[in-house]
């Protein structure tokens, strides 16, 4: 029997640090399936991370690390040049530490998702990804990405579970990659419901040149991404999950 078509979404939180809020995460989590929770070294802070635990275990979706670059003040989207070595120990730390947060208040640790610039490091330097999936691996986790042939075949090798991704509030570019939260034009709720329509129908999304192109993301299941930190935020979840749900009902 085939496996029955499944999609989720996922949303970044715990972006804050110390008494500075990034996006309404208490709002979200009712639109929500899967809490990416920032560890600490691109966003976040001990406090606030203990505290996204706690309100998504309150609202029942599931968590995950969300470990970054070591910027803070560029919100890891900033270009970094780190050995592999040095790379596999810091994922090692953040995960590590979301995780002892989820033991004590007795919640799993559902998956790892890079965020920013490590989930485009990852993508395109063959030794970073090594580093990281074997980081990942250690937590017996999936990791979130773009099911690219490399991230696949790699995945494989080290015996990790990939959870293919689709973004419903950035552009993809003309051969079908991510463009950058910084180069992408600014997502609507109407943009959003198009997009997750488009994709699941057929598989595709118009460009941020307009062209139509193919998104090699399994339709048969894969989680969207909403970023908590873009304009519209609340709005742009509760639009996502109206498109999930007619889609999950088959309309």
């Amino acid at each position: 029997m085939a496996e029955s078509r499944w999609i989720e979404i996922n949303c970044d939180m715990g972006e804050g640090f110390g008494r500075w809020k990034m996006g309404p995460d208490e709002e979200l989590m009712r639109y929500v399936d899967v809490a990416n929770v920032a560890c600490g070294f691109h966003a976040g802070d001990p406090s606030i991370m203990l505290r996204t635990v706690r309100l998504a275990k309150q609202h029942g979706v599931r968590v995950g690390a969300h470990p970054g670059m070591p910027d803070l003040l560029g919100f890891g989207r900033r270009r970094m040049s780190i050995a592999p070595d040095e790379m596999y120990a810091l994922v090692l730390y953040q995960v590590g530490a979301l995780a002892g947060m989820l033991a004590a208040e007795g919640v799993p640790l559902n998956h790892v998702k890079p965020h920013g610039e490590l989930y485009f490091y990852v993508q395109r330097d063959a030794a970073i990804r090594d580093a990281v999936l074997r980081a990942v691996r250690t937590f017996n986790v999936p990791i979130y990405g773009m099911p690219t042939k490399d991230m696949i075949a790699d995945c494989q090798r080290i015996g990790l579970k990939l959870i293919p991704e689709f973004y419903a509030d950035i552009n993809y570019n003309d051969e079908g990659q991510l463009v950058p939260v910084a180069e992408s034009v600014p997502a609507t709720p109407e943009l959003i419901s198009e997009r997750i329509r488009m994709f699941a129908s057929k598989g595709q999304v118009k460009s941020k040149s307009g062209d139509v192109v193919d998104i090699p993301v399994d339709r048969q299941g894969f989680s969207i991404c909403i970023h908590s930190d873009l304009p519209g935020a609340l709005e742009n979840a509760a639009a996502a999950r109206a498109a999930v749900d007619l889609e999950q009902k088959g309309k």
